[in-house]
């Protein structure tokens, strides 16, 4: 028996966890190649990422790269649910102030916000940019929560038309695309998320008050 064994033996027996350092290494590894990737993604954009030019940025062959992903698909759906996580977490942190107008104007700055800080990542998650990549259904699954937690905010603040979740996100993103594609780095589209949330406000408050009428 080696030195290492009878410790995980002795680990066992006094109810304390075992590292798995291989797999602890595997991971930041793989943490690694994503941040390689993201950084090659926004230099040379989506299309551009080649598994090669991440192999090379991280210092490694090739054709080691298949054994921590399959393929270069399998390298875009690990981005992908990293964006996702990233968006979740602050939907997620998102404070309600009950003000209904407030609150649907502070997440609307925050969605535009995070989709124009990084046009890479809001081309991977929110537009069909990659031909012949689809999410996984486990990383997808992060993008649908992320959506429901965004409509169970709408909820609250008293807009649950079926629709406004829809409204919400073509108005936002329509926003985001404009930021991105015509002023990138200033705030001319920014500028117009309070105002534009304003007019979808009254619109669907006039609409629930037609209905109750």
């Amino acid at each position: 028996m080696t030195v290492s064994e009878l410790c995980a033996i002795v680990l066992i027996m006094l109810g304390e966890p075992i590292r798995d350092r291989r797999a602890e290494r595997h991971e930041r590894t793989k943490a690694e190649i994503l941040e390689a990737a993201w950084d090659i993604a926004r230099a040379a954009g989506l299309a551009g990422l080649t598994l090669r030019d991440v192999a090379h940025r991280v210092g490694m062959r090739p054709p080691s790269m298949y054994s921590y992903f399959d393929s270069k698909n399998a390298v875009y759906d690990a981005m992908y649910a990293q964006g996702c996580r990233e968006f979740l977490d602050r939907v997620t942190r998102l404070a309600l102030t009950g003000d209904a107008l407030r609150d649907l104007k502070t997440g609307s700055r925050m969605f535009v916000e995070f989709c124009v800080e990084d046009p890479a990542r809001y081309q991977l998650m929110f537009q069909r940019t990659i031909p012949g990549f689809e999410p996984s259904a486990e990383s997808y699954a992060l993008a649908v929560q992320a959506l429901r937690t965004m409509g169970s905010h709408l909820a609250k603040i008293g807009i649950a038309a079926p629709e406004a979740l829809d409204m919400v996100t073509a108005l936002t993103t329509g926003l985001a695309d404009q930021q991105i594609s015509n002023d990138p780095g200033g705030d001319r589209w920014l500028k117009l998320v309070d105002e534009a949330m304003e007019m979808f406000f009254a619109h669907m408050s006039n609409r629930t008050q037609g209905r109750l009428g």
